[in-house]
């Protein structure tokens, strides 16, 4: 016990049950103010904490009520004059005991109570020290080994702003809790939700001592824009690699970017995954997904001619394509051309311009050497064959549609001729994408890429900032900003979905595992991680579904901002294990964070829909307790401002 608790003690326990205490303020607390010796304490506001001496600690109790007057005494008739004198009137506080905080400083703060404080015990208010005890976030710098200062600190717990219940306080939040897990930013549009996220990351950057961030790996996945100029301003230590994809990136309203490397995003598009493909070009399930299947593995087949293992395989897929070619209704000179413009593309070793082109000679509207070529295709074909397998080999984008064509010739030469039919509107489909400039990103040759970029591994590498520098060992980058203000949705749909997929499978093959952790921000997450599947496309959501469930073993996390969390999917934001939450007035928003928080009390979640702005209430794995604070200032902002419309509107002639 402390010697001073009798000094600040505000009232009495008069009231003890396992799941309610009642304290009765002293005589003459005016206002619900007590004049400490220490400063003057409002113990009014719903939320703050009273400590109750116990023989081993203190139980905390936190503040749900206020009472001016006994609830078991109502007043009746008229008032009287001592009714009207409230400085004299009895106070009430009606407190829940939440946990129990021990009585040496070294000991932490648990929750639940096994030993109740005594009838007419001294109820307390709390000193910041204690504060820091029960958040568990005392010590917040820590001291720990360096190589080159014998004397290093880091951080253990992050200042994100004070305290809106505990004047002077520093809110903060366990480091290892808060970014060992995926997280949830919400909150209705001009919440503050960008500053937030900007915040925790110009925060946890500042730190200009030894043991600098310099490990972290941030991937921000920008649809708006906003983030570069929010980041600016961060140390020299600090590298940063911007990424835009479509258009140019956003401007930064004069800010210099410091040790930032910006470039056009470039994505090979034969790291895309059979399924990312299927959805990408929307094919349907029955017709149109086995023949898009046939042609991913030709694009294999194909691309390495060297290969000698394939060189029956080859010859029986352009034998078949060749006789369906014959049989078909074209006149001669029709099929002569459409067999050259496939030898062009598709030539193997016994099937070639040199031993082919002879044969295909018209002469009065009749193929003249029309039994050499079906003898010579005869010996081509094959029984029982199996097709190969998409194994993400490098090729070109048109070579895809040549790919599609020869899947669809060879589909008719097994008696589907109809098949060309049903997948009119996937053909369609391609060649839309094939044109788009904002799918540009994706259909870069192979030649126009550097050498690092072609291999699957070391493009990962690159992009989360893990390749090393020989000659200091510095990590490239520490964030990664990928702005896509200026792409469509289904593209921000695909880029973050393959990004993330790619990022997630390379933190697998690590080893050891979960030695490189990597947070991906998702800003405006309800566009690309929906409940419902997208009219888009791709659905990205099973993406980051997997992620949520499986990433934390191998060190890859979610930081989703959201101002529409009823649309987010329900299985990741489930797996959230922190969430920060800014003013939320929609109804089916509120009910859905009632649903997914089942822990939070309703008298807490009754506070969103009339936080101001800049405010938030966060609770989970990171603060022992919930807590409502104001976001710590964020300089440079993001560049999210709301429109002046005063100063755009009434303006001079």
């Amino acid at each position: 016990m402390r010697s001073d608790d009798h000094r600040r003690a505000i009232g009495k326990l008069i009231s003890v049950s396992a799941d309610r205490f009642v304290v009765e303020l002293h005589r003459g607390t005016e206002n619900f103010t007590v004049v400490g010796f220490d400063d003057v304490h409002y113990v009014a506001c719903l939320g703050s904490f009273v400590v109750l001496p116990i023989p081993s600690g203190y139980v905390v109790a936190e503040v749900v009520g206020l009472r001016d007057k006994d609830a078991s005494s109502p007043r009746q008739g008229a008032p009287s004059p001592v009714d009207i004198d409230k400085a004299s009137s009895a106070k009430y506080l009606d407190t829940v005991p939440v946990g129990t905080l021990p009585k040496e400083q070294d000991d932490d703060f648990t929750f639940g109570v096994s030993v109740f404080p005594s009838l007419y015990a001294d109820a307390l208010y709390v000193f910041d020290d204690e504060l820091d005890r029960i958040f568990d976030v005392a010590n917040a710098i820590e001291h720990s080994k360096s190589k080159k200062h014998d004397e290093a600190t880091r951080y253990k717990a992050l200042t994100v702003g004070q305290s809106v219940i505990f004047q002077d306080y520093d809110v903060k939040i366990r480091v290892d809790s808060f970014f060992g897990g995926h997280v949830a930013i919400l909150g209705n549009t001009g919440s503050g939700k960008s500053c937030t996220v900007a915040t925790i990351l110009q925060s946890l950057f500042t730190k200009l001592d030894e043991h600098v961030a310099r490990g972290a790996t941030f991937v921000i996945l920008d649809v708006n824009g906003e983030y570069s100029q929010a980041l600016a301003e961060l140390p020299n230590t600090i590298r940063q690699t911007l990424l835009y994809v479509s258009g140019t990136v956003q401007g930064t309203s004069g800010i210099e970017l410091a040790k930032t490397n910006t470039s056009p995003f470039r994505l090979p598009h034969w790291f895309m995954s059979v399924e990312e493909w299927e959805l990408l070009l929307r094919a349907s399930e029955r017709t149109q997904q086995p023949v898009l299947r046939t042609a991913l593995g030709l694009t294999t087949l194909f691309a390495d001619p060297q290969d000698a293992s394939f060189q029956k395989l080859r010859n029986h897929i352009v034998a078949s394509c060749f006789r369906c070619i014959l049989q078909s209704d074209a006149v001669s000179a029709a099929k002569a051309n459409r067999i050259s413009s496939l030898l062009a593309s598709y030539s193997t070793d016994d099937l070639n311009p040199s031993s082919v082109q002879p044969l295909l000679g018209v002469h009065y509207g009749d193929m003249t050497n029309l039994d050499k070529l079906n003898e010579l295709l005869d010996s081509c074909i094959t029984e029982n064959v199996t097709l190969p397998g998409y194994a993400n080999k490098e090729f070109t984008f048109d070579k895809l549609g040549e790919a599609l064509e020869l899947a669809l010739l060879y589909e008719e030469s097994h008696g589907n001729k109809q098949i060309r039919d049903y997948c009119s509107q996937m053909l369609t489909r391609f060649k839309w994408i094939r044109e788009r400039e904002e799918f540009a990103f994706l259909r870069f040759p192979p030649t126009e890429l550097e050498p690092y970029e072609r291999n699957q591994d070391s493009f990962v590498d690159c992009l989360i900032g893990k390749q090393q520098i020989a000659e200091d060992d510095t990590k490239p980058s520490q964030v990664i900003l990928l702005d896509m203000n200026d792409a469509a949705d289904e593209v921000v749909e695909v880029a973050s979905a393959v990004i993330s997929r790619l990022i997630f499978e390379r933190l697998r093959r690590l080893n050891p595992r979960n030695s490189y952790p990597v947070h991906i921000i998702l800003e405006e997450a309800h566009r690309y991680v929906a409940e419902r599947k997208s009219a888009f496309a791709i659905d990205a959501s099973k993406v980051f579904e997997r992620i949520a469930k499986e990433g934390r073993k191998y060190g890859l996390f979610l930081m989703l901002a959201s101002q529409r969390p009823s649309e987010l999917s329900s299985t990741v934001l489930s797996q959230c294990s922190n969430f920060v939450v800014h003013r939320i007035q929609n109804p089916d928003d509120l009910h859905h964070i009632r649903q997914m928080t089942p822990f939070i009390s309703e008298s807490v979640l009754r506070r969103l829909p009339s936080l101001p702005k800049q405010h938030a209430l966060i609770f989970g794995s990171a603060v022992n307790l919930p807590t409502t604070f104001k976001v710590r200032d964020v300089s440079p902002k993001p560049k999210s401002d709301d429109a002046r419309i005063r100063d755009l509107w009434f303006i001079d002639d």
